[in-house]
């Protein structure tokens, strides 16, 4: 019967290959050149140390120090060696780091709108990758809704109220809506006040709530008004961008086109509806990927620090 068969732990050794424990207390010697270092670096006493020294050298056959009084030196063979014990614990240490951090890599699938995806959240993800580089972003912008419980994404981003059945869902940012337009169009039709709304094509994506909205709020009926019906609120501000109407600007994501002076806002005054805004929507089952909470707390933290920014290209309240 075999050692193994006896013990399942016990291992046949190699001929070729001198214990491991020796080794490592060999390339701690030699790079340390003291037994006692060696001793404290590996936990074991300065006797045991040698012990496996002298049982590696009688393993190979050679002396691989020279012992005289205190001081150790390697000897030719015990340099040549070294080099060679000290290359295989690098790369053993070099693959060990690398399993290790395919391990503890995540990938997090992100279902989110086009317009919230160019307009905002694409100029900051270098900043989530430094903070987590171990989380590898998959982005899937979309108008569809996707299956979260089926796996299609691990997170939505999504706009509207946030009365998703059967799915947990997070405000990242309430809306705030203003008209806003190009410059060279509000030079040439001036928006002084909210009728002169009126005198504008209204662009509309396929929420024309938001102009409704924006409507009660400063008493304007705008049911004769001339609008112009676009499926994606991304085509809703490049037609803005190019002077072919007024969009009904929501705060985050022209924040940054106001700023640079693309488009301006010259009402004083912004509409809110209860409930609208971004949300992160997530499974209602209550787990998730732990990836997907990190980006939800990165999502709001820049959230708010564009928020501070950007009130100050927004008309006051």
């Amino acid at each position: 019967m075999l050692d193994t068969d006896r013990n399942p732990d016990a291992m046949r050794s190699s001929p070729a290959l001198p214990p491991l424990h020796a080794l490592r207390a060999f390339e701690a010697v030699g790079r340390l050149l003291s037994f006692r270092r060696a001793g404290e670096e590996l936990l074991i006493t300065q006797s045991a140390v040698s012990h496996h020294i002298r049982t590696l050298e009688q393993s190979l056959g050679v002396p691989l120090f020279d012992r005289k009084g205190r001081s150790v030196a390697l000897t030719a063979a015990g340099a040549h060696y070294l080099g060679k014990v000290a290359g295989a614990f690098a790369l053993i240490a070099e693959g060990t780091r690398d399993i290790r951090s395919d391990a503890a890599r995540q990938s997090l699938v992100v279902s989110l709108l086009p317009s919230f995806a160019a307009n905002w959240l694409v100029a900051r993800l270098d900043g989530f990758r430094e903070m987590h580089p171990q989380i590898d972003l998959v982005l899937d912008p979309t108008l569809n809704w996707v299956n979260l419980a089926g796996g299609e994404a691990d997170i939505a981003i999504r706009y509207g109220v946030g009365a998703w059945p059967d799915l947990r869902c997070e405000l990242l940012a309430a809306e705030r809506l203003m008209p806003v337009l190009s410059p060279e169009l509000a030079a040439r039709r001036p928006l002084a006040r909210p009728a002169d709304i009126l005198d504008h094509t209204l662009l509309a994506s396929h929420r024309p709530t938001e102009w409704e909205a924006w409507a009660r709020h400063v008493g304007l009926d705008i049911a004769a008004s001339r609008q112009l019906q676009l499926t994606d609120y991304n085509i809703v501000l490049q037609a803005a961008l190019a002077g072919q109407g007024v969009a009904m600007g929501r705060s985050l994501l022209v924040a940054d086109h106001l700023r640079r002076g693309a488009l301006v806002a010259p009402l004083p005054d912004f509409a809110t509806a209860a409930g609208l805004g971004y949300w992160a929507v997530l499974p209602g089952s209550g787990g998730g990927k732990p990836a997907a909470a990190l980006f939800v707390s990165w999502l709001r933290q820049e959230i708010a620090e564009a928020g501070s920014a950007g009130s100050r290209s927004l008309p006051p309240k």
